[in-house]
């Protein structure tokens, strides 16, 4: 994943899934790849018709992470997305939203859609209790 607005050109991603317990889909692991974004498997292959969601760190225990220039990110930026095919699906930024973890708009991030689009969810807001109180979620539209 690449984003140059904010400095981020990740080699590597991970597979992501939704723990049945909790019903929350995990993270790239904090200790191994917090410089990786991570892939929720169980959504469409970015660039396809529906949504792909994306999770990145902003920061862990052990200090900044991937995402750690968020603020710098912009409506209209571009988010660039390789695929396993060898081609890069890109992304433009349509909408930035910074919600509290207690009302995530599960509706609207994980809802269908009738053309490719790109959730990439980060952290942000104040640490409580050693984790961020928010998530950054950008919302953005295939264009190519």
């Amino acid at each position: 994943m690449k984003i140059d607005a904010a400095g981020v050109d990740a080699k590597k991603m991970v597979d992501l899934a939704v723990d049945p317990a909790s019903g929350e889909l995990g993270v790239p692991n904090a200790d191994t790849d917090a410089d990786s974004p991570g892939w929720w498997t169980q959504g469409v292959t970015p660039g396809e018709k529906g949504v792909s969601v994306l999770v990145a760190h902003f920061d862990t225990r052990h200090g900044p992470a991937l995402m750690k220039d968020v603020k710098k990110i912009g409506l209209g930026d571009l988010v660039e997305v390789p695929r396993e095919d060898g081609t890069t699906a890109r992304f433009t930024i349509r909408e930035i939203e910074d919600v509290d973890k207690k009302d995530f708009p599960t509706d609207k991030v994980y809802g269908a859609t009738d053309r490719p689009e790109l959730r990439l969810l980060t952290c942000g807001g104040a640490l409580k209790d050693g984790h961020r109180t928010n998530n950054v979620i950008f919302y953005a539209d295939l264009v190519a």
